[in-house]
């Protein structure tokens, strides 16, 4: 069952009661498992109160812009790449800054093990890109939790999304072992570091002194030297990773354009619409249409 919209791009899904039943009555899902699941892009306004505390440990992962939580009087403030784990059974808020309001992944979820995995989260937790992050990784596992319990309440499918949920917040909780397990032999270069940023920072806006910044090369040197290994400035190939990604999702996907247009980084469709057409040679719309090979 899924929630009203109540922001452009918008996804959520909460679990019957009666799913929840058989969940903690399983003894495998018992241990661990979600209740609620969402994604809420550029949340201007996003705010939630509860003075009367839930039985639910409740996750929002920032990716992009700002916000902030209060537990028991101490709030905290949340940035861009941070997470946090509200405790089950402890009232508290939480909501999007005004002039810079977030974007979030958030999960609501218990269990036996609930409370090992929250342990040490009730403050933000950062989690920045870098040459051994994985953070797309991550995020393409969300999606396949998601895509899962919006397929139905099979209990194997369950078993499934609940068997990657533990594996999601692992790539949390151990951020270090998560990022070692992924790194491959031998140095980048830097225009490959530089990529591999793009990629990672797929769902927001950067800027060329971004880039520099990262890089540790003046702007100048850095576009001339990514001009001549890829073709494309560095600001041109980042719109052609956001035009590959969305077209993966157009594919794999029926999220509406509006919510791919979020999960690329571009708030505004008509841009996108026209940046697609111009890469890709057709609409979004007439890209998904479009006959199988």
């Amino acid at each position: 069952m899924k929630l009203r919209d109540g922001f452009s791009g918008q996804r959520s899904i909460v679990l019957p009661k009666m799913i929840l039943d058989v969940m903690m009555a399983d003894p495998v899902l018992s241990a661990l498992h979600i209740t609620a699941i969402g994604y809420y892009p550029d949340a201007g306004y996003h705010f939630r109160e509860r003075p009367e505390p839930i039985g639910e440990y409740v996750f929002i992962y920032c990716t992009a812009g700002e916000g902030w939580f209060e537990v028991e009087g101490v709030r905290n403030e949340v940035a861009t790449n941070s997470y946090f784990i509200l405790p089950a059974g402890i009232p508290h808020s939480y909501g999007a800054k005004e002039q810079n309001p977030w974007t979030i992944y958030w999960i609501h979820f218990s269990g036996t093990l609930a409370r090992h995995y929250a342990a040490d989260c009730a403050m933000p937790h950062l989690i920045n890109p870098g040459i051994g992050s994985r953070i797309r990784n991550r995020t393409n596992l969300f999606e396949e939790i998601f895509s899962t319990l919006d397929s139905g309440f099979s209990i194997e499918g369950i078993r499934y999304a609940m068997s990657l949920f533990h594996h999601y917040l692992g790539t949390l909780r151990y951020l270090r072992e998560y990022r070692s397990a992924g790194e491959k032999s031998g140095d980048r270069d830097i225009i490959d570091a530089t990529i591999h940023f793009m990629n990672e920072n797929i769902e927001r806006t950067i800027t060329l002194s971004q880039l520099s910044s990262y890089s540790g090369y003046s702007q100048s040197y850095l576009s001339s030297v990514f001009k001549e290994r890829t073709g494309h400035s560095p600001l041109a190939y980042f719109n052609l990773l956001k035009v590959r990604h969305a077209c993966q999702l157009l594919d794999s996907t029926d999220m509406k354009l509006n919510c791919i247009c979020h999960m690329v980084g571009i708030s505004d469709p008509y841009y996108f619409s026209r940046l697609f057409s111009k890469v890709m040679g057709m609409s979004p719309s007439s890209y998904r249409k479009r006959p199988d090979i």
